[in-house]
């Protein structure tokens, strides 16, 4: 199937839906809290909430966190008529750690070669891991740790934990879908300790040379945060 930036018309608007639905019901059967999110049309999201000023990809319903669900009926109900965007409701079941591309690829490239061979602050760091067509790397960890502070102070690191939400594959963003690195399939739903993961990402951030001089503490807004996420 070609993936295009025009909202799919006919019978491919069909597909498009029960695929995305497909990926919905499966994420909320292991406890992972799905919402639904604006359909991509042409360059622009749309929600179906009238006046919404928003243009990129951002939840559809009021209320989106508390109304969050793992609930199969529900779920199904929500993609019976729209394609909407997967989101996935972080700081509950996982939290995820978003890094540019150059960061995201050295760091799994880092992990597969450390399977087996621990480290004393490592761990198993191997987990699920989203790509999205932008370029942005989404490593799934167990929720509730903070970033170290020297991931902390790099404007392109972040952090979503509760009160944010991510797009799962194989949503649909103005360049692409997005697409897994590793499904969680490939690691039977395992999550790592994020304290595994930041180690890993934090070696790959200086084999690149993308941390800062001066070490700082940056608080990222949450609408800067989304305006990231969707770009």
């Amino acid at each position: 199937m070609q993936w295009t930036n025009r909202r799919p018309i006919g019978p491919w608007e069909y597909i498009d839906r029960i695929r995305l639905r497909r990926a919905a019901l499966r994420y909320a059967a292991r406890g992972w809290a799905v919402t639904p999110g604006a359909y991509l049309s042409g360059h622009r999201f749309h929600c179906g909430r009238a006046g919404c000023p928003i243009t990129g990809c951002h939840p559809a319903i009021e209320s989106w966190e508390d109304n969050s669900s793992t609930d199969a009926r529900r779920v199904a109900r929500w993609w019976r008529r729209r394609p909407y965007t997967v989101l996935l409701a972080t700081g509950w079941r996982f939290d995820v750690l978003e890094v540019p591309a150059a960061v995201g690829l050295r760091a799994l490239g880092a992990i597969r070669l450390q399977t087996g061979v621990l480290g004393p602050e490592r761990g198993d760091a191997r987990g699920p891991v989203a790509v999205t067509p932008a370029g942005r790397w989404m490593f799934l960890v167990q929720p509730g740790e903070e970033l170290r502070p020297e991931l902390g102070a790099c404007l392109d690191v972040l952090r979503h934990g509760r009160g944010s939400w991510v797009p799962a594959a194989p949503s649909r963003m103005p360049d692409g879908p997005v697409r897994w690195a590793v499904t969680p399939e490939q690691t039977g739903w395992h999550l790592p300790g994020s304290a595994a993961v930041q180690a890993v990402l934090l070696d790959a951030l200086d084999a690149v040379g993308g941390r800062p001089q001066r070490t700082f503490t940056v608080s990222v807004p949450r609408q800067m945060s989304t305006a990231r996420r969707a770009a």
